[in-house]
């Protein structure tokens, strides 16, 4: 339950090249590093509702701990997986559905700030929240 509430994007480490080594086009990366992301995190036991509200979109998504779905990325990159709980962290694998490469996500919570790492292709990215 940490994770609820409304988490404002206050600052990314490695997110160009990250962007880049997904494939995303310069101009999409310039615009990305600066997307004024928000995310509201609903947890009900094991499924939890997640906003996520950008310049460029507001999507909502509705996923179940170990139960596998499909997801568009900001960029348009389709993938498929799924999160699940290791510890006090939400872990997710994802398999990009052009290429079948994976992406891993892990959000936790440190300190008070939501950290969200991202590692494609060995490139490791974060992008930190502070609650909003």
């Amino acid at each position: 339950m940490a994770f609820n509430g409304t988490w404002k994007i206050d600052r990314s480490e490695n997110y160009e090249k990250f962007m880049e080594a997904m494939g995303v086009n310069m101009m999409k990366r310039k615009l990305g590093a600066h997307d004024n992301l928000k995310i509201t995190i609903q947890q009900d036991g094991n499924k939890f509702t997640v906003k996520e509200a950008s310049n460029f979109r507001t999507i909502e998504i509705v996923f179940t701990l170990g139960e596998s779905f499909e997801y568009s990325l900001a960029d348009g990159t389709e993938v498929t997986g799924c999160w699940n709980l290791e510890g006090n962290k939400l872990v997710g694998t994802f398999t990009r559905k052009d290429n079948g490469k994976v992406l891993k996500a892990c959000r936790e919570i440190v300190g008070d700030e939501l950290v969200q790492t991202y590692v494609y292709e060995g490139v490791e990215s974060k992008r930190i929240f502070k609650r909003g």
